[in-house]
């Protein structure tokens, strides 16, 4: 539910592929996760599965830091946005069953919402609605620890307006899943939790899979990174994310689910088709990602410290789950070492030493900093002997210092090159390398 800093850009597995090894070594990937665990860069579940059967999995870190709990493979996660996944399953159920209608208009249960009438139920499905996105608004903060009805939510989601004209473009709004657990709610006569209880964690036997209220015995707990230590994140009340983030699960339930998504236990072929389609990025309720020539489907999410990935590779039944509850890295770089390794690919293990600079040689690099290629200003600033990156409008990151004037913000894979001399920097991140000046 949370947007990545610097550039925004989604998972994308892309690399070469020197085809499938007869057996999989996991050997550099068990390194890469004793790494991830030593300096504090991970805390999580992995998993590894083909053809419904379980290759490789581990557990890194803790589930609760404060009473010393390791992570084991039954901790369960805040899955965030994957649980789209679960709502667009939901929703094609119904139009199966007749209950509604992809062309359907949104006016039939919200008239108040914006453009209410030239709204359906596949603009929501597709983030093709136009509808605000109410997670992004800064007010967002202040009520998403608390409960919630669906009055106050529509209301919200009413005064963020319309964005753009519906069905013109696609862009990612959690507002078009809150109204869809409410229509589901509506139509059915049932709660959004019962209704994924009978329809996909029942039948498919997914026994630590639910929607998520009060943390659990078994539910880890969610951490952020901050000066140096793991510090508690507090969590966002289930009744605001709803069928857009609210779901609960572990990496083996995860991994059942979408290979029953695909083996058409949940919804039909006909159905499933209609989920892949995708139209400016936007699958209903999934993205495409691809690696190398082959594709995969899935969703990432994100809530509280929670980041998770969850991926299926249908010629290959192959799939892979990342679920975290601590992380200070690329995660992306962890999904292409697992999918490396089972391919028979390079795998590299990342090199997590920093060099240590006075404040002097830091503030060399000190000042405001812009680029005529992209609409980003960043200002860098020493806070003790750290540089820090506050981009305009963004949080601001501390940054590792690499030596020869390189600095690294891991957690979204950014690299910045300095030429103080010349007054320069370079930011490199996903494939662009963007130039910046300083002012």
């Amino acid at each position: 539910m949370k947007k990545h800093l610097f550039l925004s850009f989604f998972l994308c597995l892309l690399a070469g592929l020197n085809g499938l090894v007869l057996a999989q070594d996991f050997s550099k990937l068990d390194q890469i996760a004793d790494s991830l665990d030593i300096h504090d860069k991970f805390m999580g579940n992995l998993l590894i599965a083909h053809d419904g059967k379980i290759i490789y999995e581990r557990s890194i870190g803790y589930h609760d830091l404060e009473n010393a709990e390791k992570l084991t493979k039954e901790s369960r996660f805040r899955v965030g946005s994957i649980t789209k996944m679960f709502t667009t399953a939901l929703v094609l159920k119904n139009v199966e069953d007749g209950k509604l209608s992809l062309d359907q208009n949104l006016s039939d249960f919200y008239p108040q919402v914006k453009n209410a009438d030239k709204i359906t139920i596949s603009n929501l499905l597709q983030h093709r609605s136009g509808i605000h996105n109410f997670t992004n608004d800064e007010v967002y903060m202040t009520y998403y620890q608390n409960p919630q009805t669906e009055e106050f939510l529509v209301e919200k989601i009413v005064d963020g307006g319309s964005d753009f004209e519906p069905d013109s473009k696609g862009d990612y709004s959690n507002s078009n899943f809150v109204l869809l657990t409410f229509i589901l709610e509506k139509v059915n006569g049932k709660s959004y939790a019962d209704l994924i209880k009978e329809n996909i964690t029942y039948p498919l036997k997914l026994n630590d899979t639910y929607v998520g209220k009060s943390p659990g015995l078994k539910e880890a707990k969610s951490y952020q990174f901050v000066d140096g230590n793991w510090v508690f994140e507090p969590y966002a009340d289930m009744s605001v994310p709803l069928g857009a983030g609210a779901i609960v699960s572990t990496t083996e339930d995860l991994a059942k689910f979408i290979r029953g998504l695909f083996a058409g236990d949940i919804i039909s072929q006909h159905s499933l088709e209609l989920m892949k389609e995708v139209k400016d990025g936007f699958g209903r309720g999934i993205f495409q990602y691809p690696y190398g020539d082959k594709k995969s489907f899935g969703h990432s999410g994100g809530i509280d410290g929670f980041r998770s990935q969850l991926g299926y590779f249908p010629d290959e039944k192959l799939t892979i789950v990342r679920l975290s509850n601590g992380l200070n890295y690329n995660a992306n770089e962890i999904d292409l070492a697992m999918l490396h390794s089972y391919f028979g690919n390079e795998v590299d293990v990342p090199n997590f030493t920093s060099v240590t600079l006075s404040e002097e040689e830091l503030d060399q690099y000190v000042g405001e900093y812009s680029s005529e290629q992209i609409p980003l200003v960043i200002t860098f600033v020493r806070e003790g002997n750290v540089l820090v990156a506050k981009p305009t409008g963004q949080k601001d990151a501390p940054l590792e210092a690499k030596g020869d004037h390189k600095f690294e913000f891991s957690m979204v894979g950014a690299i910045f090159e300095f030429a103080p001399e010349k007054g320069e920097m370079t930011l490199k991140q996903g494939g662009a390398s963007i130039a910046f000046k300083r002012k």
